[in-house]
């Protein structure tokens, strides 16, 4: 298991890679849109419009590496407050409930997107293309934070119970 959960954190790891390079690519575009705008009146009609697609896939690559790192967006004033191993319980609850309602997701983004595919929906903005090519990636990214959630569970339940590093920012 061990070896599959490196693997998995060194997959994590390119996409996030991936995802500071587009986030990179996105601000030369505007920039260069900006200044084209402004200096010889022309610009990237569709500059904005790939924007917004850029920050939707910078954010579906990068939320799984963030879960794996213990970086998400978590509450954790109440880890503090309760018995290390009510924290603990706390932690393995949450681990598997976010599994579950990431399996939930994965179904409906791959039955959204399987169906814009049969119905050859298509985006008409600055570009038109199938719309399930904007769809793909949310049911990709739910598979892999189910699979985030399911290590960080077995990781857990292999530990002595206690407050994961990451689990308490405040105190």
């Amino acid at each position: 298991m061990a070896k599959l959960s490196d693997a998995f954190g060194k997959l994590l790891n390119a996409l996030a890679i991936l995802a500071a390079l587009t986030l990179l690519v996105m601000v030369i575009m505007v920039t260069a849109d900006i200044l084209l705008r402004n200096l010889t009146r022309t610009g990237f009609p569709w500059s904005n419009e790939v924007s917004e697609y850029a920050l939707y896939v910078v954010t579906l690559l990068t939320a799984p590496w963030l879960l794996r790192r213990g970086q998400h967006v978590r509450i954790d004033l109440v880890l503090t407050l309760v018995p290390v191993r009510v924290a603990w319980l706390m932690e393995a609850a949450s681990d598997v409930l976010g599994f579950v309602v990431c399996l939930v997701m994965l179904r409906y983004g791959l039955k959204m997107t399987i169906d814009s595919a049969m119905l050859n929906s298509i985006t008409i903005k600055s570009l038109v293309f199938p719309e399930w090519w904007l769809l793909w990636p949310l049911p990709a990214c739910f598979a892999l934070l189910a699979a985030a959630f399911a290590f960080r569970f077995d990781r857990l339940i292999h530990s002595e119970p206690g407050r994961r590093v990451e689990a308490t920012s405040v105190g």
